[in-house]
């Protein structure tokens, strides 16, 4: 046997690793753009994101903006309405639970559904939970909040399902203060 035939098994399976190590690197280049392109696009992943000034909003009134492709209800809510909203007893509602992005395994008492600890500043997606028709607000309802007209779901000044077919609370989307006028929503 000669020296030559010693290393023919060693420069064959050099071959053979090289082959395979080109394959997968040119089988990577050819399927990254197939994947990238699942990536959400630049004009998507701005609107993922918004900031809402809040400075006009009086106490009492309610700004309705567009967000993700749903309504957004933001309510600045009288002393009045606070009081009414925390004076319900959680047995009362039909749904206990906060729907609260921000805080989801929170009850659905006034406290855990408010932007602030004052709980003047209400966040909610102005979407019913029965069939996604808009509510009607500004203290419509059997319970001074909002009103689907649609089949007759009423929710409560915290926006809480009390009546009707409707089998969640409204919900309430990630948002914070950046500053005293600014919202950020997403």
């Amino acid at each position: 046997m000669s020296h030559a035939e010693d290393h023919a098994g060693t420069r064959r399976d050099f071959l053979y690793y090289a082959t395979a190590g080109a394959g997968a690197v040119t089988a990577g280049a050819a399927a990254w753009p197939l994947v990238n392109q699942m990536n959400p696009s630049a004009d998507v992943q701005a609107l993922s994101s918004i900031r809402v000034d809040v400075s006009g909003v009086e106490v009492g009134t309610q700004l309705t903006i567009k967000y993700l492709g749903k309504p957004v209800f933001i309510r600045r809510r009288a002393a009045d309405e606070i009081e009414a909203a925390r004076a319900v007893d959680l047995s009362e509602l039909i749904d206990t639970n906060s729907q609260n992005a921000n805080n989801p395994a929170s009850d659905a008492a006034d406290e855990n559904r408010t932007l602030d600890e004052a709980g003047e500043w209400l966040v909610m997606v102005g979407v019913c939970t029965h069939l996604g028709c808009v509510p009607i607000g500004n203290g419509a309802g059997e319970f001074g909040g909002w009103f689907c007209p649609c089949h007759g779901s009423h929710y409560d000044q915290s926006g809480r399902i009390r009546k009707g077919p409707a089998p969640r609370n409204l919900d309430v989307p990630v948002a914070e203060f950046v500053d005293e006028t600014t919202i950020k929503l997403g």
